[in-house]
């Protein structure tokens, strides 16, 4: 072997950051560019460039970022990593003692930015926002608030109310009082607008206003509500639990309902005793034939009477 080729063979062979510097220069690049075109800061292409592994944050990003280096300035990406590798390895062995599965980050430039994850993490709060407000409007209405029992239909004013009783009617404003906690009402006029609408506590009152022609009633605990009219209290809407809707709450209203339930509650009179003045039918009496005669008597048993033979008259004497 000849001098030269043992001055060739004891010629270290180019590093993986020499290579990339070549490239790079051929490519008429500078550092800057190429840490603008693969999101790597120049410091850490810097440390690739001069061999100086320790300097970036792993030994993972040291292969990833020479791969990226590599691919942006036209280099045989392959051959820079297992370069990288064989630096590693001599700087610094892999300890053998586990088998820890390593990641290799792949190209920067695919890494979303940190303007990308801000977008992403305000509309991910804007969905949680309207799935609440979409939530809190289907399953919790503010409006109206629907009622578990049985839909009823509306009860009916009286057609023919009663003549009121002789006691003077009550006269003044009409006021609703609950008498358990959490009775749900909704007032509202003849034209259906909303005057109140919510749970009364224990004892709450509301009072009708009194300028209104019409106020209707809506609630499924009528037999919670106490009623008075100016001060003195008038029967209940209902006497047990029951939807009851579109009720006329004004105070002619409420005094029309009570006179049939006092009537009703009022024994009734006794009818007095009418003599029997209605004709009787007559018993005709059974016919003779039809009326059972007495049973005859026995006859007696007579014997027989043999026939005696009488003499023949005597002859007349001749004179």
């Amino acid at each position: 072997m000849s001098d030269e080729q043992v001055a060739e063979a004891e010629l270290p062979l180019d590093s993986a950051g020499t290579r990339l510097v070549r490239a790079r220069e051929a490519a008429g690049l500078t550092r800057a560019q190429v840490a603008a075109a693969t999101r790597i800061p120049e410091r850490h292409l810097l440390a690739i460039e001069q061999g100086d592994y320790a300097a970036l944050p792993a030994r993972t990003y040291a292969v990833g970022f020479s791969r990226s280096y590599a691919k942006a300035v036209g280099a045989n990406d392959a051959e820079i990593v297992a370069a990288v590798r064989a630096d590693l390895a001599v700087a610094e062995p892999e300890p053998t003692r586990r088998q820890v599965q390593t990641f290799e980050p792949g190209d920067p430039a695919r890494v979303p930015s940190a303007r990308f994850a801000w977008l992403a993490a305000l509309a991910a709060l804007v969905v949680i926002v309207a799935g609440f407000a979409f939530w809190r409007s289907y399953y919790a209405p503010g409006g109206e608030l629907p009622s578990i029992l049985p839909a009823e239909t509306p009860v009916p004013a009286p057609a023919a109310a009663a003549p009121a009783p002789a006691v003077p009617a009550p006269s003044g404003p009409v006021v609703f009082t609950a008498l358990q906690q959490g009775v749900w009402v909704k007032f509202y006029d003849g034209a259906g607008n909303q005057l109140l609408q919510k749970e009364l506590a224990q004892g709450e009152s509301y009072t009708v206003p009194a300028d209104l022609p019409e106020v209707k009633l809506w609630t499924a605990r009528p037999d919670q509500l106490a009623i008075t009219i100016g001060g003195q209290p008038v029967p209940k809407l209902a006497d047990q639990q029951r939807t009851v809707k579109d009720v006329s709450v004004t105070a002619a209203a409420l005094l029309s309902r009570a006179a049939p339930q006092a009537a009703a509650s009022q024994p009734a009179a006794a009818a007095p005793v009418q003599p029997d003045t209605a004709p009787r039918p007559r018993v005709r009496p059974a016919p003779r034939a039809e009326r059972s005669a007495p049973a005859a008597p026995a006859s007696p048993i007579v014997a027989p009477v043999e026939a005696v033979p009488t003499a023949p008259a005597p002859a007349p004497a001749a004179t």
